[in-house]
């Protein structure tokens, strides 16, 4: 595996042709060069790879899944679910292989965060990664592989990981806790009939703060995007309470698809 040194995109202030390197499986040499372009450029091997942060919500935690990894010097430690692009793999293309050959689990809706690139995060040698995140229902999605001891850790008890997948932890859930107040994306993590307990737990872990009951339903109703489905809660050590549906189609067709006023 080389690279191959592509110029071609022209910088108005500048005049001069931006160069990018890309990895090639048999590269092809010209002796022609674009204004600008270096006579020669030394080898080099640079590899992208994805880690996948797939969050899921129990027992009233916010949780995450994690492998073993089986990479000196990180052997058996926790990691995130990641592996190097293919030459001929597209990103997203990666990122589902990723996720069905670790979970077993197909069309999981994966969300681009962030790219990092440290010289060093890599023990083989200089690798990019891309990290992407998802937010599933943890009943409904059952795991059908469990190689590397793959399972769901509480977010909040993690404290050391492989690599610089902390870091990369860490961005996915500032991510999410931003995310939570502008998009109903949180909404995925509990079942379709939920109570205003139920929601209000969710958002208090996610965001880590305690939340006025009166002020956080007085906030939930005024968006007017719940729907009474007129039954109770069964089986639950408290007073039973009313089960709600998020009104998905009403959101849909608003002109702002924002929390707009959701500020906890």
């Amino acid at each position: 595996m080389s690279s191959a040194y592509i110029c071609g995109i022209l910088e108005p202030r500048t005049q001069k042709y931006k160069c990018f390197n890309v990895m090639v499986k048999n590269p092809v040499i010209h002796n022609n060069h674009f204004p600008g372009e270096p006579a020669h450029v030394p080898d080099f091997t640079v590899g992208i790879s994805v880690d996948c942060v797939i969050f899921g919500f129990e027992d009233n935690k916010l949780k995450v899944l994690l492998i073993k990894s089986d990479m000196q010097p990180y052997k058996d430690h926790w990691s995130l679910l990641g592996d190097i692009v293919k030459p001929d793999e597209d990103i997203d293309a990666a990122v589902s292989r990723i996720v069905k050959d670790r979970t077993g689990l197909n069309d999981v809706y994966m969300e681009q965060v962030r790219t990092f690139g440290e010289v060093n995060r890599h023990p083989k040698g200089r690798v990019i990664t891309i990290s992407y995140c998802s937010l599933i229902n943890i009943r409904h999605n059952e795991l059908k592989i469990l190689d590397n001891e793959l399972h769901w850790h509480d977010v909040q008890e993690i404290k050391e990981m492989a690599f610089d997948h902390k870091q990369i932890l860490d961005a996915c859930y500032n991510w999410l806790q931003y995310r939570m107040q502008e998009h109903p994306l949180g909404l995925r993590l509990l079942e379709t009939e939920f109570s205003l307990r139920d929601l209000q737990l969710l958002y208090e872990n996610i965001l880590g703060e305690k939340m006025d009951r009166r002020n956080f339903r007085k906030k939930f109703f005024s968006m007017g995007l719940l729907i009474d489905t007129g039954e109770l809660e069964n089986n639950v050590p408290h007073r039973p309470g009313k089960l709600y549906k998020f009104d998905y189609e009403k959101y849909g067709k608003t002109k702002k698809k924002k929390w707009l006023g959701i500020d906890f």
